[in-house]
């Protein structure tokens, strides 16, 4: 979740009906005027910032048009929060989650409100960036994501999320046949890239709890940048393989010798590709410290991410061409999933090497 910004045509919120509704259910609210911006960096859920007086909240509700399957269901999210919360408090206190879509033209939940310092292309004004910030930030965003993949999980609710047998397996399956739904041109080496990933499945390590979205721009961290002081976007939370996660943050993480294609896919490039960053490679070299974990299969989970990340391009790519978004963010998305796929058969074919 970034900064906030005025909400974007098309995406606004049903300011009466949600006033009404929130004065409803928080009575301490104050009897001002319902302010409502809108969280600009996400690509998926809709996020606002709702506030009153000194009363605030974040709402999160699923994008606009149809949806993917089993994809934005924000009651799981809202019961991920409030299973995750008390054991990883950098995840944000859930408040309630609402079903009825007149409220706000769809289910939604809301969530607590979290301050703090947000870095994604650039450090925040007046923040000089060297090479101790540099190393803080990726040291952090590395152990917190052994933190996280060592939540004692079994105790909580979060047991109910469990299917670890067989989670890669579907994954795969699963990525694949959303990319066949959401294709909207042929790009040759998919097949080869889908037939590798069948054939070269891995045996899954113990199981944790993922977050599968673990990226700088989804966390907000303390003024002096040593802690963190929020983690967002749960919505492909799970209990999965520790591996996929990783392999997920690092197709984020890009870095200074990237091709332009990958850095620039989603615009300006994350501050990861500023030198004083981790590579990929001392990323996952430093997990592989902290958690204990064998990475030689490490390769194969990288080319699934990137590949998966392509699908979630193309999904986006394809509601924008449908006419289901208007954000004109998306419509470079078609060339950038070509990258992606082309970054996935790299790391298949070759060695992960950062």
């Amino acid at each position: 979740m970034s900064y906030t910004i005025p909400v974007r045509e098309g995406e606004e919120l049903q300011l009466q009906a949600l006033e009404r509704y929130l004065k409803e259910r928080f009575p301490v609210m104050p009897d001002q005027p319902l302010q409502i911006e809108q969280f600009g960096a996400g690509a998926s859920n809709l996020t606002y910032a709702l506030k009153a007086g000194d009363w605030e909240a974040v709402l999160r509700r699923p994008p606009l048009g149809p949806v993917a399957p089993k994809a934005h269901d924000m009651k799981r999210e809202f019961s991920i929060l409030k299973a995750l919360h008390p054991l990883f408090p950098e995840a944000p206190k859930p408040f309630l989650y609402e079903e009825d879509s007149s409220v706000a033209g769809s289910s939604f939940f809301l969530m607590e409100r979290r301050r703090g310092v947000m870095v994604d292309t650039v450090l925040p004004e007046g923040m000089e960036m060297t090479e101790e910030k540099g190393r803080m930030l990726s040291e952090l965003m590395v152990d917190k994501l052994v933190q996280l993949h060592s939540i004692p999980y079994q105790n909580s609710d979060l047991i109910h999320l469990s299917k670890p047998e067989g989670f890669m397996e579907r994954q795969v399956g699963g990525w694949i046949e959303r990319y066949h739904r959401a294709k909207t041109e042929e790009i040759e080496a998919v097949d080869s890239l889908t037939g590798w990933l069948e054939k070269n499945l891995p045996a899954s390590g113990s199981p944790s709890v993922i977050h599968y979205d673990y990226k700088l721009n989804n966390a907000l961290f303390t003024e002096d940048l040593t802690g963190m002081a929020g983690l967002f976007d749960w919505e492909m939370a799970t209990i999965g393989d520790p591996l996929a996660d990783l392999g997920a943050a690092m197709s984020y993480w890009v870095e200074e010798d990237d091709p332009d294609s990958l850095k620039f896919g989603f615009g300006k490039p994350s501050i990861t590709v500023h030198p004083a960053f981790y590579s990929r490679q001392q990323f996952a070299e430093r997990y592989a410290e902290k958690s204990g974990r064998n990475l030689e299969e490490f390769p194969y989970y990288l080319a699934f991410a990137y590949f998966k990340l392509a699908v979630i391009c193309q999904q986006i790519y394809y509601r924008y061409q449908k006419g289901q978004t208007k954000d004109k963010r998306f419509a470079k998305f078609a060339p950038f999933v070509r990258t992606l796929i082309d970054q996935a058969m790299r790391t298949a074919h070759g060695t992960f090497h950062g």
